[in-house]
């Protein structure tokens, strides 16, 4: 029987990573991208093992030939796209550039498919943060957007253009409303691992403190590698549908950073007022967690909850690794970084 093969968009992520990781182990032959001019940063591969088995290409959402001739060379049968600039609070400072890549980049590659082979089917990350100040508790397929960042604006194109080339051209093509999710994959730069890696390092005696911005930032967090499953069973679904993945549950950047701090060995007592709240460790008297400012979005989105019925009662799906699950996931694989030496992604 010949393997499917499957083209991986942004395959260095963590995403990527364990999508990668889900598909070889289906027997899928995998092609992953990168875009030229970036580093290669190959860590995430490498720590699943799975490196030898991927076969990169480099491709820029920003070149309509180029993404063509990869297509076409390729021939894969399943697209996934999880390349974009992702960083919320960097779309502020690079507007155009991410509405370039992230909303552009997926008609790019939708009218690629639709030009070379409609067959091909198609999978976009869209994400929880187009839903931005919403007034529902919870939120589904049905919930409207009301984006705050250039990010989520892009994204929000990004999932409606998969949307009509699915109405119009009749391609398997779907999106994925993930809310967040993390794994001990996650780089530094968004807040969970950053969380995790630096109160690490305190420990060690590598760091002083943590900085944070908004404490009281509320978000549903689910494990990575449980949503990669959902985004592949969309795929192998009889027709192209929308589905958001959610946890359903959702907890605070302090509450995050409290129970990551106790499993790390601190005793936390928080203090100040809330503009200038800071935690001091019991034991030693120390700070080790203030607030900085500077780590404010110019725009930012207090609240952010999942509802996954429709994925539950259509896909099967339902997320596995509960959120202390998760944290303490993330500071043990800190943890065994960190006294192996290695310098934490």
């Amino acid at each position: 029987m010949k393997k499917k093969i499957a083209l991986i968009t942004g395959i260095t992520g963590q995403d990527g990573a364990y999508l990668a990781n889900l598909l070889i182990n289906k027997g899928y032959k995998v092609f992953g991208s990168y875009r030229r001019s970036s580093s290669l940063n190959l860590w995430r591969l490498e720590e699943l093992g799975i490196l030898e088995s991927i076969e990169l290409v480099s491709l820029e959402l920003l070149e309509k030939s180029n993404i063509e001739r990869i297509i076409k060379l390729i021939n894969p049968d399943e697209i996934y796209n999880l390349a974009a600039q992702s960083f919320v609070s960097l779309s502020f400072e690079n507007p155009i550039y991410t509405a370039q890549a992230d909303a552009l980049g997926v008609l790019k590659i939708l009218e690629t498919i639709r030009a070379v082979n409609k067959k091909i089917k198609f999978y976009q990350a869209s994400s929880s943060e187009m839903f931005g100040e919403a007034n529902s508790k919870k939120l589904n397929e049905d919930s409207r957007f009301h984006p705050r960042s250039p990010y989520a604006i892009a994204k929000v194109f990004g999932h409606y253009i998969t949307v009509n080339y699915r109405e119009a051209y009749g391609i398997f093509a779907c999106s994925g409303i993930l809310f967040n999710h993390e794994s001990p994959l996650r780089g530094t730069e968004f807040v969970t691992r950053k969380i995790t890696s630096t109160l690490v390092e305190i420990q060690a005696g590598r760091k002083k403190n943590l900085e944070l911005g908004n404490y009281y930032a509320r978000r549903d967090w689910g494990f990575a590698g449980d949503f990669v499953e959902g985004i592949w069973k969309m795929m192998q679904n009889k027709q192209p549908k929308d589905y958001v993945l959610a946890t359903g549950e959702e907890h605070s950047v302090k509450e995050f950073a409290d129970l990551a701090a106790k499993m790390v060995g601190f005793n936390l007592t928080w203090k100040g007022s809330k503009h200038n709240e800071y935690a001091v460790d019991k034991n030693t008297n120390k700070i080790i967690i203030k607030k900085n400012q500077e780590y404010n979005r110019p725009a930012d989105v207090s609240f952010l909850k999942g509802d996954s019925t429709k994925a539950k009662k259509e896909l099967g799906w339902k997320p596995k690794v509960k959120f202390k699950e998760l944290v303490k996931l993330m500071i043990e694989n800190d943890k065994k970084k960190s006294l192996k030496g290695k310098i934490i992604q």
